[in-house]
């Protein structure tokens, strides 16, 4: 197993935590990684999109002139597409732009986004955000101990409130709770950060 140094809040080594190579110590699949990736972002489409086909376009429901005789080509309606400020054909319309998934694509792609972080030497462990109270300020303090800056993604454990609070409101820091992790969440930082418990709970489920 590789071991990864442990800091506390004011950024000094207390000790060293061992990573699981099935979790950490991979080969990242990248083709897996963005199709996860794509199915996330897909999913988060809200697909109101609409346009109004000749049917739904208000007027137009008398024939514009007669059949015969004119010259011209023969119309049924001025809301016909040709016709300007008439129906759109193959228009975008609602829909889902969600697709599916497997379960366990899910999870390797997740494994090789954390095994990538390890190897880049851009992943963090703390022993625990142990703020009494909500704090921006102290935990401004604890990035810069820690000496990171810029997209910073901070993992912590579900019942982990002041630490969210604390982390939640600071440019360019993502916080989120372990159970809601996700491959896109571990892929786009520049520094990711776990907890003690965050990491032996993401390590519990990924290898399971």
């Amino acid at each position: 197993m590789a071991r990864i140094e442990l800091k506390d809040i004011q950024g000094e080594a207390i000790g060293t935590v061992e990573l699981a190579d099935a979790v950490f110590g991979l080969h990242p699949n990248i083709p897996v990684m963005h199709q996860v990736v794509r199915a996330q972002q897909a999913a988060q489409r809200t697909g109101t999109h609409d346009t109004r086909t000749r049917g739904l376009v208000r007027g137009g429901g008398r024939k514009p002139y007669r059949q015969k005789g004119t010259g011209r080509a023969r119309q049924g309606s001025i809301r016909s597409p040709q016709w300007r400020g008439g129906g759109v054909v193959f228009g975008p319309h609602p829909r889902s732009y969600a697709f599916k998934v497997n379960r366990k694509e899910i999870k390797l792609a997740m494994r090789s986004a954390l095994s990538a972080k390890n190897s880049e030497g851009v992943l963090q462990v703390v022993d625990d955000f142990d703020f009494e109270k909500p704090s921006t300020k102290a935990a401004v303090a604890a990035l810069s101990a820690l000496g990171l800056s810029g997209r910073v993604t901070v993992v912590l454990p579900d019942n982990s409130v002041n630490a969210f609070l604390s982390f939640r409101n600071i440019p360019r820091v993502r916080v989120i709770a372990v159970s809601d992790s996700s491959t896109r969440d571990f892929l786009d930082n520049s520094a990711l950060v776990f907890t003690s418990a965050s990491l032996r709970r993401i390590e519990e489920v990924l290898t399971s």
